[in-house]
């Protein structure tokens, strides 16, 4: 009974006509920085956050939200239509859907890419609904040591974000956390790594870094490779799937939406990994694998499932532990702490509305998705024409008009060119960004109970071994490390044999 009135107290809040309107401009945002490649919904959040802060705190997460699921929708598209994913997670949809295409099956392809997302994204906000209040009763009972090790355990496990060297992954984890510490002591008052400048006492603007790591960077990386694109749209008819259709995909989407389920939890890019483990899944159960790759209807539906569950089990890890499990999620936290809302499990019972109206506008959204995208199929495609060199100019300036104007500090502008020459050198070092603002998120917060457990414990600092529930987060944390450095060690011993 106690579900059934949350429920309804999300739906209260998530169906008011002005929260309806930014779910809506979410979701069309979502899908159209979907369909177009390289900008992605890290960078289009980032943009936004300044936006946010004029916005109440449950419409600006809502636009948020359905910015993050709608591009997953939008990105199988063009990776059915014209072979170009416009998100990494629908690059498996193109395996077959490009091939669908190819063979007049635009149509079907399309459909069950809808039906795959809807009945996927509508089971995954329904096991949010089930699973988020248990896991934050949980988290209430967590003292400064349990939240300390839960923080450590989650920084080591976004390694798994970076797609290169662990070593690498692990320094910028450091530098995200080196960074989260500029500002003025919370306990003494003293000013750390501030220069002398009074701009840097209450820390790095995190708008300013996001934007700069993810936004401005993007940017130059799109001008580098920029080439001109020829998209040819054809009429698209006969979109229903046959009857063979529905029975062919039926259980792919099943198993897709469940397996996204669980594996979008894990930090890391879950939804990316669940759409290859579901396509890999699909077809080693099928009896004619050879069809995959050739045009085969559940090579569409099980990946698009996936990456759909993935994408919106991701907020349960953010809305009832305050840890993000993508750099997404640690922009919605970034967005969360803008409003002056502490991320964590206090956040359900502190702010009931925006917790339970975030789950139910995320049916809303899935529903608008189908009604919004399907007869619009033609638009978004010929928005491939659009050469970047045209688009770029609009999207810096926006970038910096919101980035100053929430301080109304030039120095912040500053801070944005200085971050998005840093996210650039990143990614020609092959340092993947996404750990750094986990760090640099997670960092003030982690210091913050390290501390606070060490006045507790009068400078103890077995506390955090012995309170089992800490033991028992830094134990997983320490296994976890094990086996994400197990493949190098394995290589390195592959090496130095070859060479003896």
């Amino acid at each position: 009974m106690e579900l059934l009135a949350n429920l309804g107290l999300g739906l209260e809040t998530a169906l008011t006509p002005y929260n309806i309107l930014y779910c809506f401009i979410g979701v069309l945002l979502g899908t159209l920085i979907g369909v177009l490649p390289g900008i992605g919904p890290t960078a289009t959040i980032a943009m936004l956050l300044p936006i946010t802060f004029t916005l109440s705190p449950v419409s600006a997460l809502i636009m948020l939200a359905g910015i993050y699921y709608g591009a997953q929708y939008g990105g199988s598209t063009t990776a059915i239509l014209i072979n170009l994913p416009g998100e990494s997670s629908s690059a498996v949809t193109a395996i077959d859907g490009y091939k669908m295409a190819r063979q007049g099956r635009a149509g079907p392809a399309l459909a069950t890419a809808a039906i795959g997302s809807f009945f996927a994204g509508t089971v995954a906000t329904l096991l949010i609904a089930l699973f988020a209040p248990p896991l934050t009763e949980v988290a209430l009972r967590f003292g400064p040591a349990e939240y300390f090790s839960l923080m450590v355990l989650g920084l080591i496990s976004s390694v798994a974000l970076a797609h290169g060297s662990v070593l690498k992954a692990i320094g910028m984890i450091v530098l995200g956390l080196m960074l989260g510490l500029v500002g003025t002591d919370i306990y003494t008052g003293t000013p750390r790594f501030t220069f002398g400048r009074l701009e840097l006492a209450d820390g790095l603007n995190f708008v300013a870094v996001a934007v700069g790591v993810f936004g401005l960077a993007e940017i130059l990386r799109n001008l580098e490779n920029e080439k001109d694109r020829e998209v040819t749209v054809q009429r698209i008819t006969n979109l229903m799937p046959t009857r063979a259709d529905l029975k062919a995909i039926a259980q792919p989407i099943l198993r897709g939406t469940l397996l996204g389920s669980l594996l979008g939890i894990l930090p890391g890019g879950g939804h990316i990994l669940s759409s290859f483990a579901s396509y890999t899944v699909e077809k080693k159960l099928s009896k004619t694998p050879e069809r995959f790759g050739q045009g085969a209807i559940e090579g569409v539906a099980g990946p698009e499932s996936a990456n759909n569950a993935g994408a919106q089990t991701s907020f349960i890890p953010m809305l009832t532990l305050g840890i993000p499990a993508n750099p997404v999620m640690a922009l919605m936290i970034g967005a969360m702490i803008i409003q002056g809302i502490t991320p964590g499990p206090n956040v359900a019972t502190d702010e009931p509305a925006l917790f339970w109206g975030i789950i139910a506008s995320m049916w809303i959204g899935n529903l608008l998705l189908v009604l919004l995208n399907l007869p619009l199929v033609g638009l978004w495609v010929r928005l491939l024409t659009i050469p970047y060199y045209l688009l770029f100019p609009a999207i810096l300036a926006f970038s910096c008009i919101g980035v100053y104007s929430i301080n109304s500090n030039a120095f912040d502008l500053y801070a944005l060119t200085v971050f998005g020459l840093l996210g650039y050198v990143l990614v020609k070092l092959d340092c993947e960004p996404a750990p750094l603002l986990l760090g640099f998120v997670l960092g003030p917060m982690l210091e913050e109970h390290l501390r606070r457990a060490m006045i507790i414990s009068r400078g103890d600092a077995t506390v955090f071994l012995t309170r089992p529930i800490s033991l028992t987060l830094l134990v997983m944390a320490a296994i976890v490390l094990v086996i994400v450095f197990l493949p190098s060690i394995a290589k390195k011993r592959e090496e130095v044999f070859q060479e003896e």
